[in-house]
């Protein structure tokens, strides 16, 4: 006896028997073989929440091009992955600590690590069903998280060898530092804002009395721990003032 059609379709039941079938086939899982090799890393989820829209379009287009490689039957193997995203995650945990009230330093290293494996093992399960749930065909077996040990001593290698190399070097850079991190932070890591500032413009007099300087700042409490003014030396208006010296207005 036939089954009746419903009337809208539920992708839930389907999809769910479909991607099981498919796991279970082993079609998504790939070995080393005479075949021409086609292999993808997944760029790997930050562990710091659920996926948004963008993960979606992401997994998508490479999702495409992993089931084309397989249909034209090479040995196809998408790496999938997470990251541990350092202090974006380390920033969560501390929120989650906090209400208990607590720090990172009352735990110590080696328990606030712990804390950070947990919120892996909770946000990172939630991420990889959000994967399969999307039918993203990736090799589970060959699931990566960038803290796990592997990932660790790779990550080590080449920073020691990037430093033998003269690739890696300390430098003084204007950085975004955190008080708080007590680490410099990316400008990925920063949320910049506008703000409305008076601009304040002083006199710098020459010492030699020939002239002045017009100098403006929106800092002017900084104007006591002033110890040299730079000019563009392409900018023909003060060229000729390299050189000089200048009195500090206030401080003389």
């Amino acid at each position: 006896m036939s089954q009746a059609l419903e009337k809208t379709y539920s992708p839930s039941a389907s999809e769910s028997n479909w991607y099981s079938f498919w796991q279970k086939s082993g079609i998504y899982h790939s070995e080393p073989s005479d075949r021409t090799p086609y292999s993808v890393l997944m760029p790997p989820p930050n562990v710091t929440g659920i996926l948004h829209f963008g993960h979606v379009l992401n997994n998508t287009i490479q999702d495409i091009y992993i089931r084309w490689s397989r249909l034209n039957g090479r040995e196809t193997c998408w790496f999938p992955g997470l990251d541990h995203a350092g202090i974006a995650t380390q920033t969560k945990v501390e929120k989650e600590l906090k209400k208990q009230g607590l720090r990172r330093h009352d735990l110590g290293r080696e328990a606030f690590t712990e804390r950070v494996w947990e919120w892996k093992n909770t946000y990172g399960g939630i991420i990889l069903e959000q994967l399969r749930t999307l039918g993203v065909s990736a090799d589970w077996e060959r699931t990566l998280f960038t803290m796990d040990d592997s990932a660790s001593q790779a990550v080590a290698e080449v920073f020691v060898r990037l430093f033998d190399e003269g690739l890696i070097y300390r430098g003084k850079r204007i950085i975004n530092w955190s008080p708080v991190a007590q680490s410099a932070l990316s400008d990925e890591e920063v949320i910049f804002r506008e703000v409305r500032e008076h601009l304040y413009t002083l006199q710098y007099h020459l010492e030699d009395g020939s002239g002045m300087l017009l100098v403006a700042t929106v800092r002017p409490e900084t104007i006591f721990a002033d110890v040299a003014v730079a000019v563009n030396p392409q900018d023909e208006r003060y060229r000729h003032l390299i050189g000089s010296r200048v009195i500090v207005p206030l401080t003389g």
